[in-house]
C-alpha cells in the first residue's frame, strides 16, 4: 500500500460515479486505491457468470459506460440479443455484444479454475484501469427480496424483471454467513488512510458487503477513518429504489436515517446541501456531518465530492 490509500465500499451506479471522481481527483495516487465491490447481485444467465456491479464500476472507470443508463457499454451493438429474441429466447436482461464477450471471458476463466478476484484483475487490466477493483467475496452470495403478498424472489427478478416496482417486506443475503472476504479486502481496510462508504443503496448494495463475516467488524475497528456518503437527497434516491426500500423495511428515508444505519462503523456522514438542516440530528448520533454538493452531475462534481470526503479525515490528521 502507498502512504495514502483510499478504500471505497461500493455497489451500483452511484458508487461507480463516485469512483470515477475519486480517480480524477487523485490521478496517479489512485493506483493504490481499492474499491471493494458488492457481488450479491451476481447471477447466471444463458450459462454465463454475470457480475453487474463489478462491470458497472469497471466500465465507468474505463470511460466505456453508457452515459444514458449509467450501466452497460456505450456504443453497444445488439445483434445477438435481437437474434435471440427472434428465436423466442430470454431477453429480459439485455446483454449487448461487447458486454456478452466479457461475460463469456469471465465464465471461461471460472471454468479454468481462476477465482473472481484474479478474473477481475485480468478484466480491469485489459481496460487500463489503475484502481484496484476487488469483489467483496469470491463465495456465492445472493440477495433475495421478499415481495409483499408473494414471497421471495431473486434480486434481478425484483430489480430488472419487476423494475423494482413492487413493495418488499424483507431482504436476506443467501450464502453470506458462510462467505469470507476476498483476498486482500481486510488488509486493504486495515491499511487504508480513509475508508469511504459510497453513495449506494444501504440495503442491497452496501448491506451485502457488510453481511460478509469480518468486513463490518474491520470497518468498526477503523471507525475513526470511515466516512459515508448519503445516497438519499431530500428524502429521495437519485436513482433506484433505495428510498422506497428504506421506508418499506422500517427505516427513515432521510440522511439522518442513513446515519442511523451507519453510526456503528462510520465517524462521519457527507450529506447534500438540501439536507443541511439534518446536521444536528446526525451529530447527535455520534457522526460528524459534512454538507456539500453530492449530486454527481459530471466528473468535476464527483471529483470535488471525493476530495471533500477524503479531507474529512485528512483534516483530522488521518490521511
Amino acid at each position: 500500500m502507498p502512504a495514502s490509500s483510499i478504500v471505497t465500499i461500493a455497489g451500483g451506479v452511484g458508487a461507480a460515479k463516485f469512483l470515477r471522481g475519486l480517480a480524477a481527483a487523485r490521478a496517479d495516487a489512485a493506483r493504490g486505491d481499492v474499491a471493494v465491490v458488492n457481488v450479491a447481485d451476481d447471477f447466471s444467465l444463458h450459462g454465463l457468470r454475470i457480475c453487474p456491479d463489478l462491470d458497472t464500476v469497471s466500465y465507468t472507470l474505463a470511460g466505456l459506460v453508457n452515459p444514458q443508463t449509467g450501466w452497460g457499454r456505450a456504443d453497444e451493438t445488439w445483434t445477438t440479443r435481437n437474434e435471440l429474441e427472434r428465436l423466442g429466447g430470454q431477453t429480459w436482461f439485455g446483454l449487448g455484444d461487447k458486454d456478452l464477450a466479457l461475460h463469456l471471458y469471465r465464465t471461461q476463466r471460472t471454468a479454468d479454475g481462476a477465482g473472481l478476484a484474479q478474473i477481475t484483475r485480468e478484466i480491469t487490466a485489459s481496460l487500463d484501469i489503475t484502481m484496484n477493483i476487488v469483489p467483496a467475496t469470491e463465495a456465492p452470495v445472493e440477495t433475495k427480496v421478499s415481495v409483499v403478498g408473494e414471497g421471495e424472489i431473486s434480486f434481478q427478478e425484483y430489480f430488472v424483471g419487476r423494475r423494482h416496482d413492487v413493495a418488499v417486506d424483507a431482504v436476506r443475503f443467501s450464502g453470506a454467513a458462510d462467505a469470507r472476504p476476498a483476498p486482500g479486502v481486510l488488509e486493504a481496510i486495515g491499511d487504508a488512510t480513509c475508508v469511504v462508504v459510497a453513495p449506494s443503496n444501504p440495503i442491497v448494495s452496501i448491506g451485502p458487503v457488510l453481511a460478509i463475516p469480518g468486513i463490518r467488524e474491520a470497518l468498526t475497528e477503523r471507525r475513526d477513518v470511515v466516512v459515508a456518503i448519503s445516497p438519499i437527497v431530500g428524502g429521495k434516491a437519485l436513482k433506484g429504489p433505495a428510498d422506497r426500500m428504506l421506508t418499506e423495511l422500517g427505516h427513515e428515508s432521510t440522511a439522518s436515517g442513513v446515519a442511523e444505519l451507519y453510526a456503528e462503523f462510520a465517524s462521519a456522514l457527507v450529506v447534500d446541501t438540501v439536507d443541511a438542516s439534518q446536521a444536528s440530528d446526525i451529530e447527535r448520533l455520534g457522526l460528524e456531518c459534512i454538507v456539500t454538493d453530492t449530486i454527481m452531475s459530471d466528473v468535476d462534481v464527483a471529483a470535488a465530492l471525493a476530495t471533500t470526503t477524503i479531507e474529512t479525515i485528512s483534516n483530522r490528521g488521518g490521511a
